[in-house]
């Protein structure tokens, strides 16, 4: 009694002293910790609101320019429209009908030439010649949008092949004065105008431009990759915030292969829609730097801490083992390595609660070693504990399931319970295991085992003896009935489960 007291005392000091500086290290820590993750906070978040201003007027510039092309495009697509449904256009000559028609049409060595079709979709006027070659584009994208819809007004189609170069096709439709389609009228702005626009600026290796249609559909991209270009992302989160929001940011990663970016993008309600995109690596790196500074200083505050407690992180670490393995001698068998009866116990304790719960079957299977008394008084305790082990492995093979237990009961009796399982499912699992045993055994003579089967599904007002007790009268009958056979339980008064 002296000497437990004495250790008692010896170890409440330590106890004391290993709190108190925990605490005193976690204080500590957290303090710094708080005061550096704020200042690292704000300066994150001015390098962030830097870049999205830079990204914005960025996006606001190109989206100008681009904004001001297409709409004096679409002026000049008016004016023939226009023009096209005049009673006189049709009564003068060639020279004076180009001259009516293009004489204010926007020129540029992006843009292509202004050409007109009629309600067949054939080329009737083409603004770079008087004798157009005879062509029908009664089958593409646009001419089909503005036969179909008298409301489409700016049409802009994917990027095609236009002309021998790839371009937008910008068209309008022709109606006449009683509303009748009479036919469309047609231009390009080829990709040399985007490829000129944007290869004027500087941009970063990481810096994406994309442009795109009202549907989401890539017009240009920047790196210029001709997989993407007419692709449709619409379905994209950060595209479906740009083609709702007038102008907005969004922070993601655009497609599985990118990495995460800033996109900005501003006024979503025009023909053509600009988002650019900058990595946030990029975006962060000078942020990095002053973070890692820091973080260097909150390193060697947590290497302190992590110096100071790890003796006692050690040492309850070895308890932990300890008792894990007090815990595994405690409920293993130590000649078979099942389950013992001990752990046997509590298992179906709780499986069986779980099967009350959720009204499922349990299923029990009690098996014995045939003969095994006189087998072991004729050869020995060292055969018979061969004869118990070489059950076990027959059991343990038989039963794989993660929910199923298998255990020593006592002596030469095993157990294993089988969560979900019909009694005739379980019987299936026991004649799985008698003829494991016979096939391990060779002969008869040395042993064999008899099983009892029994499944129910338990309810609240019934315990699980009665389900061990049903198991075990079908044991006995099997050992009755000659040995080397499983039985199935009766059991009157519960629902066997069939």
């Amino acid at each position: 009694m002296g000497l437990g007291r004495r250790k008692d005392k010896a170890s409440r000091p330590w106890r004391l002293s290993a709190k108190l500086l925990i605490v005193s290290s976690v204080a500590t820590v957290i303090g710094f910790s708080t005061i550096c993750a704020s200042v690292m906070i704000d300066m994150r978040h001015g390098e962030g609101e830097l870049a999205r201003q830079t990204l914005e007027n960025l996006a606001s510039g190109i989206d100008a320019d681009i904004s001001r092309n297409v709409e004096l495009f679409d002026l000049s697509l008016r004016a023939v429209a226009s023009s096209m449904v005049m009673p006189e256009i049709d009564q003068v000559s060639k020279p004076i009908r180009q001259l009516i028609l293009f004489d204010h049409a926007a020129t540029a060595k992006h843009f292509g030439a202004i050409q007109v079709f009629d309600a067949d979709g054939k080329l009737t006027v083409d603004a770079s010649t008087l004798d157009p070659v005879p062509e029908n584009r009664s089958d593409e994208e646009f001419f089909q949008v503005h036969r179909d819809r008298p409301d489409a007004g700016l049409f802009i189609s994917r990027p095609m092949l236009h002309h021998g170069a790839y371009a937008i096709v910008l068209s309008r439709r022709i109606t006449d004065a009683d509303g009748r389609f009479r036919g469309v009228v047609a231009g390009s702005i080829r990709f040399s105008y985007f490829h000129d626009l944007i290869g004027r600026l500087n941009l970063g290796p990481g810096d994406i431009i994309t442009v795109f249609r009202r549907d989401g559909t890539v017009i240009m991209r920047t790196p210029f990759d001709l997989d993407m270009i007419g692709k449709n992302l619409g379905d994209l989160p950060g595209v479906k915030r740009a083609l709702s929001e007038p102008s907005g940011s969004y922070s993601g990663i655009a497609t599985a292969t990118h990495p995460s970016r800033l996109y900005v993008w501003r006024d979503g309600t025009r023909p053509l829609v600009v988002m650019v995109g900058k990595p946030w690596d990029d975006i962060l790196r000078l942020w990095r730097t002053e973070a890692t500074r820091i973080g260097a200083i909150m390193l060697a505050l947590i290497l302190f801490v992590l110096a100071v407690t790890l003796f006692l992180a050690r040492e309850i670490g070895r308890r932990a083992v300890a008792e894990d393995k007090l815990e595994e001698l405690a409920t293993t068998d130590a000649l078979t390595g099942l389950k013992n009866r001990r752990k046997f116990d509590t298992a179906i304790d709780a499986e069986w609660r779980r099967a009350a719960r959720h009204k499922t079957p349990l299923a029990l299977l009690m098996i014995d070693a045939d003969y095994f008394k006189a087998y072991n008084d004729t050869f020995g305790h060292q055969a018979g504990d061969e004869v118990l082990v070489g059950i076990a492995i027959c059991i343990s093979d038989a039963v794989r399931r993660a929910g199923d237990c298998a255990a020593r009961y006592g002596g030469e009796e095993f157990a294993v319970l089988l969560p979900g399982l019909s009694s005739l499912e379980a019987l299936s699992v026991a004649e799985t295991i008698r003829l494991k045993v016979q096939q391990w055994s060779g002969d008869p003579s040395i042993t064999t085992v008899s099983i009892g089967v029994a499944s129910l599904t338990p309810d609240t007002t019934t315990d699980w003896s009665g389900l061990v007790n049903a198991a075990d009268k079908a044991l006995y009958a099997a050992k009755a009935g000659g040995r080397n056979r499983s039985v199935m339980a009766s059991i009157p008064k519960l629902s066997l489960v069939a």
